[in-house]
């Protein structure tokens, strides 16, 4: 099994980090998320949800764990992942005052990726504050912010009028090529944070909202019974990249004859590493992830199905 995908949200003083996050925690996925954040009272979460409570680390009912973030990243992570049983996903608040980017290079640290993956970045921003304050767009932690996330979730905006919403997007659009959320108007999108988790579920989660599954995004799997060889796979990647939101699979290498990779990309980042090999599975499976407005099924089949001429099949 591959390491437990973490979930940094970063954004700046106030923008909403805490209300996301809870939001994530309280949302009918049936997955079991560890949330690190800065301030545990902070998380409004009423008290008769509380199953127990022990030193720092809160259990909760609902399958959530929450934890202050004090002293060292890596010692918190370690109290977190030696919980049993073991969350399926973690969640870090970080500082509204950090610049991520040194978060982000200590979760790729060798040491934590044994137990835990970085797997996306979020970016919280305050609609209301842009709106009122256009300065914040030459604010250079608030852009190191913005940076440094593979999506970035709009807070606070019911009640902004559309049209301040369609310019507050266009402004974000000069700065980041990041697929935009409205979770306020839409929902979460649990289809993206949520989707590639499925091998750590237990329970079914919850639908998305319709808005989000109807009309947003297309997810499609895919599978072969054989392996790959490097060079196609990452020629078939970079074709489909442009019109993906994310994807997360494993892999079997013509080069590597008896290992098995777990490939992840989100964003612009993309990783193959290492993965565990209890399957018995010969072949590769991927699940990828579009916007319905870009994203060709059919055109991702035919492309993955040449990996592997008659030996592959969509699901």
């Amino acid at each position: 099994m591959s390491g437990v995908p973490i979930i940094l949200v970063t954004g700046f003083l106030g923008a909403g980090k805490t209300t996301l996050i809870n939001a994530l925690l309280q949302a009918g996925h049936g997955r079991r998320i560890a949330a690190i954040v800065n301030d545990f009272g902070s998380i409004n979460i009423d008290a008769e949800i509380l199953a127990e409570a022990n030193d720092e680390v809160i259990g909760l009912k609902n399958g959530c764990i929450c934890c202050s973030l004090q002293g060292d990243l890596l010692r918190t992570l370690k109290t977190v992942l030696t919980r049993k049983p073991q969350p399926d996903a973690i969640v870090i608040e970080a500082s509204g005052v950090a610049d991520p980017r040194g978060i982000v290079e200590a979760l790729l640290d060798p040491v934590i990726w044994q137990s835990a993956n970085l797997d996306s970045v979020l970016c919280v921003v305050d609609a209301e504050d842009v709106s009122d304050g256009p300065e914040r767009l030459a604010d250079e932690l608030w852009l190191a912010q913005l940076g440094a996330a593979d999506f970035v979730f709009l807070a606070k905006t019911s009640r902004l009028e559309a049209a301040a919403i369609s310019d507050l997007r266009a402004a974000l659009a000069l700065q980041t090529k990041r697929l935009i959320f409205d979770p306020d108007r839409e929902g979460l999108p649990l289809d993206v944070l949520l989707a590639p988790f499925a091998d750590r579920q237990r329970d079914p989660p919850a639908a998305p909202s319709p808005a989000t599954r109807a009309f947003r995004f297309e997810t499609f799997e895919w599978r072969c019974r054989s392996a790959v060889t490097m060079a196609a796979f990452q020629a078939a990647i970079g074709r489909l990249a442009p019109d993906l939101v994310r994807a997360k699979g494993f892999l079997r290498f013509d080069e590597q004859p008896g290992r098995r990779f777990l490939f992840q990309m989100v964003g612009s980042r993309a990783s193959v590493s290492p993965a565990a090999d209890h399957s018995g599975e010969a072949g590769c499976s991927l699940v990828l992830i579009g916007e319905r407005t870009r994203f060709d099924p059919e055109k991702t089949r035919h492309i993955l199905d040449s990996l592997s001429a008659g030996g592959s099949k969509r699901s």
